[in-house]
């Protein structure tokens, strides 16, 4: 099991597709349903011992959750904010490209 790279409240992007989001959840390895992991195209079908991350994600028509492995991601340069009607609910900002958890949100 490989180290996250990327961490709660970062902004990242997808290296494949074009959307952006904020990462809210990290798993250490994959753990969603294996027909989830079936339905991707086997040729783009990411390896399960690396970390997945949750992220309130958007793109050009709409914003939804995204569940991306870490080889899949990269930082997003833009630093813009990333608009999803959740974040308003778990953080503040973006200060610095970044989102910090309200403070009703941690562990």
């Amino acid at each position: 099991m490989s180290r996250a790279r990327f961490h709660i409240g970062q902004i990242v992007r997808h290296r494949m597709f074009p959307f952006r989001g904020v990462i809210f959840d990290v798993d250490p390895e994959f753990d969603n349903t294996e027909e989830w992991y079936m339905s991707i195209p086997e040729q783009a079908r990411p390896r399960k011992d690396q970390p997945f991350y949750h992220l309130l994600a958007e793109n050009a028509e709409s914003e939804y959750i995204a569940y991306v492995s870490e080889q899949n991601l990269e930082h997003d340069e833009a630093g813009g904010p990333v608009n999803h009607p959740q974040l308003a609910e778990m953080f503040d900002g973006p200060i610095d490209g970044r989102y910090t958890l309200k403070a009703s949100r941690r562990n």
